[in-house]
């Protein structure tokens, strides 16, 4: 049972008591609880999930982008396999990606502290591959296995004396009489627990696996898109901070929406992409192309390009490559291609439904095609003009049977709308004033990402700002 306080709000009988409360168990919020409880503070983490579901989309994913070129990872046995990608190149990219309308000040303060953020992130366990990927990626990464890495940060956390609360959703901030943070209200299997703070921090994703959110944001068909990670990241807890006084910013409308596997489950399914797609043609029910498949890498297209073959008819489009390319193709999705000497016969079995259409397309692509020597590594300007649309790089004839067809929709990875922070990872209010005390990182901040963002760099950014969330915490929670 729960007491009330004289108002219409539930006043928890049961309280706990610490110094800095984190909600979210993804990078961020484990970034956080890391940095924090290595300050000495006393840590809860609030995980909406159970725990065999912890970690957000964190568990789902599977590399950072990093400043290669000013990231010394040697001691630990590792190095990268592209040396040069340094941090103004990276700044570039994310200024590039986002049409300059990321906050400046947020993609200054990510890149510069990345190189440092994933050195120390080695140092707490987690381990990486290097190996890179063969779709033409040009710069540093490190990958991993998501729910491993998960278990490692959550046992660095425990390890430093943190407490992680499993099925806690934090449901309220609770403000004192001077507009400080001093308590999160949560519902637990128990019932409400008010977790009394000296400072909260919120990483714990955006709104993308609400059907309801999606559908308000995005639009009426958005229900039915394929989730890639957690089915928790469902956004209340940024409802929370705005109820709170916080300012809402960035691109509401927006999202990391990738390119997968038409036969992706419809929730946390994971990676599920095909790659590769820039070396041949992507074509829709009605057997058009609607997109420029070689506008630039891989990395600087798949999380846009997923919206857009969500929004053909059918929700799907069809990756066509020929022997020529087949090599550079990366499915990590449940389905395998269609493959044929026959062109139209293939169209028609992946499931496009006018493939004489389709075929026709080709055809006037393949015309328009005069290629020189190929390079799947950079962009190569094989490019064709002659066509609608044209394609800028890459554009090989797809004529060298046997031809391989794969069927993609769209997933939503995570939502570019958030509240506003300092660089110091400080909420602000929708007076630009700091809410003395909040905190947050991830996901649930908005600013950074519009239209598009650089690969790899969501798992970057929850990173870096985690951990300075945990470090600004702890220093106001001991003030």
């Amino acid at each position: 049972m729960a007491a009330k306080d004289g108002s219409d709000r539930t006043v928890p009988e049961q309280r706990e008591q610490y110094d800095v409360v984190v909600v979210g168990c993804g990078m961020a919020g484990l970034a956080a609880g890391n940095r924090a409880a290595r300050r000495g503070c006393d840590v809860a983490m609030l995980e909406k999930s159970p725990p065999e579901k912890r970690g957000g989309h964190t568990r789902f994913t599977e590399s950072f982008r990093v400043p290669s070129a000013d990231t010394d990872l040697t001691d630990h046995g590792y190095e990268f396999d592209i040396p040069d990608y340094t941090t103004a190149e990276f700044y570039d990219d994310i200024m590039a990606q986002t049409n300059g309308r990321a906050d400046e000040e947020l993609a200054e303060t990510l890149v510069e502290n990345a190189g440092e953020t994933i050195e120390w992130l080695t140092d707490l366990g987690v381990e990486w591959d290097m190996t890179p990927l063969n779709s033409g990626y040009t710069v540093g990464r490190t990958w991993f296995d998501g729910e491993e890495l998960v278990d490692t940060l959550v046992e660095a956390a425990t390890d430093a004396g943190a407490d992680v609360y499993y099925s806690a959703e934090a449901r309220e901030l609770r403000r004192s009489g001077d507009g400080r943070v001093e308590a999160v209200d949560a519902v637990t299997d128990e019932g409400f627990v008010r977790f009394d703070c000296g400072a909260a921090i919120v990483a714990c994703g955006g709104y993308e696996s609400s059907p309801e959110k999606r559908t308000r944001y995005y639009g009426s068909d958005y229900d039915a898109m394929t989730v890639r990670g957690s089915r928790y990241n469902t956004g209340e807890a940024i409802d929370m901070m705005l109820d709170a006084g916080a300012k809402a910013v960035g691109q509401w409308g927006g999202a990391h929406m990738a390119l997968i596997d038409a036969a992706a489950p419809p929730v946390e399914g994971g990676t599920n992409r095909i790659d590769g797609y820039q070396y041949g043609l992507l074509l829709n029910n009605d057997g058009e192309r609607f997109v420029d498949e070689g506008e630039d890498a891989r990395a600087h297209t798949y999380a846009k390009f997923g919206r857009k073959i969500f929004e053909q008819p059918g929700r799907k489009a069809f990756i066509l490559v020929d022997s020529k390319t087949i090599d550079e193709v990366d499915a990590t999705g449940p389905s395998d291609p269609v493959v044929g000497d026959d062109l139209r016969d293939v169209l028609d079995r992946v499931g496009c439904e006018r493939p004489g259409e389709a075929v026709a397309t080709v055809e006037a692509y393949n015309a328009a095609c005069d290629p020189g020597e190929f390079d799947p590594q950079v962009l190569d300007g094989n490019d064709a003009t002659d066509v609608t649309p044209p394609k800028s790089n890459w554009a090989l004839p797809v004529d060298d049977p046997p031809f391989y067809a794969y069927a993609v929709t769209g997933g939503i990875t995570f939502a570019f709308g958030g509240v506003a922070t300092t660089a110091d990872a400080e909420v602000l209010d929708t007076r630009d004033r700091v809410v003395p005390g909040l905190y947050a990182a991830g996901n649930s901040v908005g600013d950074l990402f519009y239209d598009n963002y650089p690969g790899g760099t969501g798992l970057t950014n929850a990173a870096v700002f985690g951990r300075i969330a945990g470090e600004k915490a702890a220093e106001y929670a001991a003030d």
